[in-house]
C-alpha cells in the first residue's frame, strides 16, 4: 500500500467507493459499547463501592475517557485505516510499535466479541425467566450459536446493512432507557413513587462520604462501559471523507454515551433511593433496569426490557465482531496471516474471510467455557476481564502515539495538548492496576493470559523482522493534510 494509498483509501476495503457517513460510523461505535447491557450491569459494582455517588463517578469515568480517546480522535483527522490502533502507532511510533498494538487490539475485539455472546446468553435467560415456558430451559451456548449464525449473515453483506441494524436496535434501547428514566424522575419528583424517601438528590453528583480511593477505583468499573468506542475507526476505509468524519464520529460516540450514561445512573440511583436501603438495593440487583421497570412500570416493561438488553448484547456482537473482522484484514492485507484474508468481496467492499474467522474464533473461545460446565455469566465477566487488559495495553500504544507525533513536528497540533494524552496514559495505568491488584482466582489468572497474548504479538516482531519491515513500507505515511 502507497503513501497515497493509506491516505485518500484507494485500494481499499471498500474498493476505493466512500460509503458511510458519520451517523454510521457513530452506530457501530455505540454499538460496540452496548448502552442498555451497560446500565443494566455496571452501576451495580459501583454502587457497592461509592454508595450514592454513582452519578459523580460516571462524569468522572467520562473525563478518563475522554483522554484515552483523545489520541485516536486527533490522529484519525490524519490517517485512514481499517486497522485501527494498528496503523495509528505503526505510522507514529514505528511499524513494531503498530503491530505490537494491533495484536493486542486484536485480542480486545476477539475476546470481547466471545464475551458477548456470554452477555446474549445472560439475557435471554432473563427474558425467558421472566416470560417462562420451555424457553428457560434452553443452554445458553445454543443462544450464543443462532446469533452467531445471524451475525455472519449480516455482517457479510454491505457495511451500510450492519451500521443501519445497529442504529436502529440502539436507538429502541436508548429510547426504552429514556423512558423508564422519565417515569422515575416523574414519580419520584412528584412524591408517587413507590419507594419511601426516594428524593432527587442532587448531591449523588458529589463524592460524599466515599474516599477518593474507593471512587476511582470504581471510576474503573464505570470506564469499561465505554469500551469499543474506537471500534468505528475500523471502517475509515469505508466512510466519506474519513479525515473529517471519523473522528468527529468517535467523539460523538463518547459524548452520547458519556451523557446517557450520567442521566441513567442518575435515574437509577434516585430510582433505588439514596439511603442506606436503597443502595443496598442498587447494589445487590442481577440488572438494574429489569428490577426498576417492574417497581415503576410493571412486570410487561420489565420483560421487554430484558429482550431489547438481550437484541442489544446481539448488536455489540455484530459490532464487535466487525471491528475484529476488519483488523484481521488489514493485518493479513500487509502481510500478516493467510492471504485470503486480507481480501475483500468486490462487491460488497466487506472483508468475507475475516468476518468467518473471527465469528468462529469467538464461537470456540464461548464454547470453551461451556464445555468445561461454565455458565453465561463466567464467559462474559471472565472474557470482558482479558479484553480490558488487552484494551489498555492497545489504548495505551495509541496515546503514546500522538505523544510521539505531536513533538516529532510533523502536525500543527500545539504541544501543550500532550498533556491530555499523558493524563489518559496516567488513567490507563490505574485502570490496569485496579483489574490486576487484590483480585482472587479465576481472575488472578487473568492478566496471565492478556499478558501471554501481548507475548505472543513481541515474539512474532523479534522472529519475524522482515514482516515488521514490510509492514513499515506500508505504514510510513506523512500527514498528507
Amino acid at each position: 500500500m502507497s503513501e497515497t494509498t493509506l491516505a485518500s483509501g484507494e485500494g481499499t476495503a471498500s474498493g476505493g467507493k466512500r460509503k458511510l457517513r458519520i451517523w454510521e460510523v457513530t452506530a457501530l461505535s455505540v454499538g460496540f459499547m452496548g448502552p442498555v447491557m451497560a446500565m443494566a450491569l455496571n452501576g451495580i459494582g459501583v454502587a457497592g463501592l461509592v454508595g450514592k455517588s454513582v452519578p459523580f463517578t460516571f462524569v468522572l469515568a467520562f473525563i478518563g475517557t475522554l483522554l484515552v480517546g483523545y489520541g485516536f480522535i486527533r490522529l484519525t483527522g490524519y490517517f485512514t485505516h481499517a486497522g485501527s490502533v494498528y496503523a495509528l502507532a505503526g505510522a507514529t511510533i514505528g511499524p513494531r510499535a503498530g503491530f505490537f498494538g494491533g495484536f493486542a487490539l486484536l485480542g480486545t475485539y476477539l475476546f470481547f466479541s466471545a464475551c458477548i455472546l456470554g452477555a446474549t446468553g445472560v439475557f435471554f435467560g432473563a427474558w425467558a425467566e421472566q416470560f417462562g415456558g420451555a424457553l428457560r430451559a434452553v443452554p445458553w451456548i445454543l443462544v450464543a450459536l443462532v446469533v452467531s449464525v445471524l451475525v455472519v449473515i449480516l455482517n457479510i453483506r454491505e457495511s451500510h446493512v450492519v451500521t443501519r441494524v445497529l442504529f436502529v436496535i440502539g436507538s429502541l434501547g436508548v429510547l426504552a432507557m429514556l423512558v423508564l428514566a422519565a417515569v422515575i424522575f416523574w414519580r419520584v419528583g412528584t412524591g408517587t413513587g413507590p419507594v419511601e424517601g426516594a428524593t432527587i438528590d442532587w448531591s449523588t453528583f458529589l463524592p460524599g462520604d466515599a474516599s477518593g480511593t474507593a471512587v476511582l477505583t470504581a471510576s474503573v468499573f464505570a470506564f469499561l462501559s465505554w469500551a469499543g468506542f474506537e471500534s468505528g475507526a475500523s471502517l475509515g476505509e469505508e466512510t466519506e471523507n474519513p479525515r473529517r468524519v471519523i473522528p468527529r464520529a468517535l467523539l460523538g460516540a463518547i459524548v452520547v454515551a458519556g451523557v446517557l450514561y450520567t442521566v441513567m445512573m442518575f435515574a437509577q440511583t434516585v430510582g433505588y433511593g439514596t439511603g442506606e436501603e436503597g443502595v443496598a438495593a442498587f447494589a445487590g440487583a442481577n440488572s438494574t433496569l429489569t428490577s426498576l421497570s417492574t417497581t415503576y412500570i410493571g412486570r410487561e416493561y420489565a420483560l421487554l426490557i430484558a429482550f431489547i438488553a438481550f437484541v442489544v448484547a446481539f448488536a455489540s456482537v455484530l459490532s464487535s465482531t466487525a471491528a475484529a473482522a476488519r483488523l484481521i484484514y488489514a493485518l493479513a492485507r500487509d502481510g500478516f496471516g493467510p492471504k485470503r484474508l486480507g481480501v475483500a468481496n468486490p462487491r460488497t467492499g466487506v472483508p468475507t474471510a475475516a468476518v468467518f474467522t473471527t465469528v468462529v474464533l469467538a464461537v470456540l473461545l464461548a464454547g470453551g467455557i461451556a464445555a468445561f460446565g461454565g455458565t453465561a455469566f463466567d464467559a462474559y465477566y471472565w472474557y470482558a476481564t482479558i479484553a480490558t487488559l488487552c484494551m489498555v495495553v492497545a489504548y495505551g500504544m495509541t496515546s503514546v502515539g500522538v505523544i510521539v507525533y505531536v513533538f516529532r513536528g510533523r502536525t500543527n497540533i500545539p504541544k501543550w495538548e500532550a498533556i491530555l494524552p499523558v493524563l489518559g496514559l496516567l488513567y490507563l495505568a490505574f485502570v490496569y492496576s485496579v483489574q490486576v491488584i487484590g483480585q482472587e482466582a479465576p481472575y488472578t489468572y487473568f492478566p496471565w493470559i492478556a499478558g501471554a497474548w501481548c507475548l505472543i504479538g513481541l515474539a512474532i516482531i523479534l522472529v519475524m523482522p522482515k514482516l515488521a519491515q514490510r509492514i513499515g513500507g506500508r505504514l510510513s505515511v506523512e500527514d498528507l493534510g
